[in-house]
C-alpha cells in the first residue's frame, strides 16, 4: 500500500526538485519513483505511482496540492449546474502520460514482478470534488446525497463511467491487476453505502469483467460494510487493521481473496511488536490460498525504510516455512 513515498530518501530527493503532479505528468519520473520500492524492498508487485485525483482536471475540476493541507479543489462541485458542466473525456488522450508510464514500467520490470494500476471509487472521488479537499465528517457530501439524491447519483455515475474507462485503458497499456480505492467510504453506514455508493462501484467492476486482470477493492474503516463491498465487486477485498483478518475474511466470504491487514503504525514501534503483529496476521490467514499480506493502509511518512525491508523479509520467510511444513 502506497509503496513509494516520503519514508524513502530517494523519493524525498526527487520531491525536492519536482511537485507530485510534475512527477505524475512525466512518465520517466513516475516510472523511476514506482521502481524505488521494487529495487529496495522485497515486494511481490509494483504499484503504479500516480494519484487518485488525476481524472479531475480533464473533467473540468481544477485542483492542486497545497503544502500542509493536501489536495485543494477550487471551485468545488456542489450544484446540479456544476455537475452538468463536467466533461467526460477519453483517458487514452487526456491521461496518456499515465498509460505511457505503465508501458514504460512493463518494459523496465521485464516481468520481475507484476504491475498494479489503480483509480478512485466514485464515492471517494465525488467526496473530494464536493468537499474541496480532505474532510473529517463529509458533511457537504452527505448533505448533497440526502438533499439532492438525483444530483448525487448523476455525479457518482459520471465518476463510475470515467473510472471504468480509465482502468480499462490501464489494463490495455499493460497493468496486470487494478485496484479501486474507496479511501473515504468508511464514513457511510451500511444502508447509505448500499443506496449511494454500491451501484456506482459495482458498475466499475462490471465494466472490468472479462478482462485479463484481477481486480482489488479497498477501503478503510469498512468493518460494517465488508459484505456490501463484496457485493459491489472485486476479486480481492482489502481489510484494514480494525478487524482481525480471519473475522474479516468470514464476512467477505471464502470465495474471495483478501489483502491485509497489519496496522501501519506498528512499523513505527519496536521491531518485535511489529513482527508479532505480522505473525498474528499470517496465523489468522492459516495459509489459505488468496491472502495477500499487506498493511491495512499506506506506509506512513515517518516509517524507517529498514523496518519495511525487515517486514517484507519476515513475511517471505514465514510463508516459505509454512509451505515447507505443508
Amino acid at each position: 500500500m502506497r509503496q513509494a513515498g516520503r519514508y524513502m530518501t530517494s523519493y524525498r530527493a526527487i520531491r525536492e526538485r519536482h511537485t507530485l503532479l510534475e512527477i505524475c505528468a512525466e512518465p520517466e519520473l513516475a516510472a523511476e519513483v514506482t521502481l524505488q520500492p521494487v529495487n529496495e524492498i522485497e515486494v511481490d508487485a509494483a504499484i503504479l505511482f500516480s494519484d487518485l485525483l488525476l481524472p479531475l482536471a480533464p473533467m473540468g475540476i481544477p485542483f492542486d496540492f497545497v503544502k500542509g493541507e493536501g489536495p485543494v479543489i477550487d471551485p468545488p462541485v456542489r450544484t446540479i449546474e456544476r455537475i452538468d458542466q463536467l466533461r467526460r473525456f477519453e483517458p487514452r488522450e487526456d491521461l496518456a502520460h499515465v498509460l505511457e508510464t505503465i508501458r514504460l514500467l512493463r518494459s523496465q520490470l521485464a516481468d520481475k514482478v507484476p504491475l498494479i494500476g489503480f483509480a478512485g471509487a466514485p464515492f471517494t472521488m465525488a467526496s473530494y470534488a464536493i468537499e474541496g479537499g480532505p474532510s473529517s465528517n463529509y458533511a457537504r457530501t452527505k448533505a448533497l446525497m440526502y438533499g439532492e439524491p438525483d444530483a448525487w447519483h448523476r455525479l457518482a455515475n459520471t465518476f463510475a463511467s470515467i473510472v471504468g474507462d480509465y482502468l480499462v485503458a490501464q489494463i490495455e497499456a499493460g497493468a496486470q491487476a487494478v485496484q479501486v480505492f474507496d479511501s473515504w467510504v468508511g464514513a457511510l453506514s451500511p444502508e447509505d453505502y448500499r443506496e449511494f455508493a454500491l451501484p456506482h462501484t459495482r458498475a466499475i467492476f462490471e465494466r472490468l469483467q472479462g478482462l485479463d486482470a484481477p481486480t482489488l477493492h479497498f477501503g478503510t474503516g469498512t468493518t460494517t460494510i465488508l459484505k456490501a463491498m463484496r457485493d459491489a465487486g472485486g476479486d480481492v477485498i482489502g481489510l484494514d487493521w480494525r478487524i482481525p483478518l480471519d473475522h474479516g475474511w468470514d464476512l467477505v466470504g471464502a470465495d474471495r481473496a483478501v489483502q491485509g491487514n497489519l496496522d501501519p503504525t506498528l512499523l513505527l514501534g519496536p521491531e518485535t511488536r511489529m513482527l508479532r503483529g505480522a505473525f498474528d496476521v499470517l496465523q489468522r490467514a492459516q495459509g489459505r490460498p488468496g491472502h495477500i499480506f499487506n498493511l491495512g493502509h499506506g506506509i506512513l511518512p515517518p516509517t524507517n525504510l529498514e523496518r519495511v525491508q525487515t517486514l517484507a523479509c519476515f513475511v517471505h520467510e514465514q510463508t516459505a516455512q509454512a509451505q515447507t511444513v505443508q
